[in-house]
């Protein structure tokens, strides 16, 4: 799909709450995990895209910590996909073909350990040439990531005194990475639910109906779009993207 670069500048770090798939699936009479499995689809294309558009970090909520509280058959069906996507010609391995730097943030506990091996063995390689960061954030919570981060700190014997914002971001699994300063959602709920409290506290926020399996390019080049014409203030004068 041919889209023109944006003017003017996009943003360097944009996280996807990927929702909707099940509806996706539903309304397209298929089995629950057909819409993961066409939203990975998508990431490869949001992937490719974002890279054009000259944008650093993107990051995918793809599997949150309450997702483990969903039905056994829905559960098994996207550990499944997950291992098939570590296949040659799955999700990681494209990724890494057009240049993206994998990176993993939250927990791989739950998965098995034969799933927990390919993903540390994707994870690192180093494309030869870098043109995205792309996060996964698998087994991801927001506020579990800060809670582990706090005992982190203290397990490291850090003084009160020593505490700072700074110190803050560098116990996170986003460690050295520009704040996020976009945050999509697709699927057509109006909340964030706790993703990347922390690092998105200055963000943008874009919702759309548009559910994650349709989300591709030209989706993407539309919020970019949006996002562009908006006045971020932060605490000072007005400044227009």
């Amino acid at each position: 799909m041919d889209t023109q670069k944006l003017e003017p500048t996009v943003p360097s770090h944009i996280a996807i709450i990927m929702d909707g798939n099940r509806r996706w699936a539903k309304q397209h009479n298929l089995d629950s995990t057909a819409g993961h499995k066409q939203a990975i689809t998508r990431m490869e294309e949001l992937i490719e895209e974002a890279a054009k558009q000259g944008i650093s970090h993107i990051t995918f909520w793809a599997w949150s910590t309450k997702n483990w509280k969903r039905s056994r058959d829905f559960v098994d069906g996207i550990i499944a996909l997950f291992r098939e996507n570590l296949h040659p010609d799955g999700i990681f391995a494209k990724a890494l073909s057009k240049g993206a730097e994998l990176q993993l943030i939250g927990s791989m506990e739950g998965f098995s350990n034969d799933i927990q091996v390919k993903v540390t063995q994707f994870l690192k390689q180093k494309p030869k040439e870098t043109t995205i960061h792309v996060n996964l954030a698998v087994g991801y919570e927001g506020r579990d990531e800060i809670a582990r981060a706090i005992k982190k700190i203290i397990e490291d014997g850090v003084t009160a005194d020593q505490i700072d914002q700074s110190l803050i971001d560098n116990y996170l699994d986003t460690k050295g990475q520009p704040a996020v300063d976009f945050v999509i959602r697709t699927g057509g709920e109006k909340r964030t639910s706790g993703y990347l409290i922390w690092q998105a506290a200055d963000a943008e926020l874009y919702f759309t109906d548009t559910f994650m399996p349709d989300f591709g390019a030209q989706e993407l080049t539309k919020a970019l779009e949006d996002y562009s014409h908006r006045e971020r203030r932060l605490g000072g004068d007005s400044k227009r993207y």
